[in-house]
């Protein structure tokens, strides 16, 4: 999912050499968000903290 990239769960794990999204999920969140059909994540929060006022300098 390429929007993951600017997701504000996504970190950098040094031990696995990899990203891995740091959202806190129950089992059961988990096996809901695999099972889904849905083709955006939930959670997804943007994690770029100057979009609000780059929209509103516009």
């Amino acid at each position: 999912m390429a929007i993951c990239d600017t997701c504000a769960y996504l970190a950098y794990d040094e031990e696995y050499d990899e990203d891995i999204c740091t959202m806190n999920l129950d089992e059961d969140d988990l096996a809901r968000f695999y099972s889904s059909d849905a083709k955006q994540c939930p959670y997804y929060r943007n994690g770029d903290e100057y979009a609000v006022v780059r929209h509103q300098a516009t």
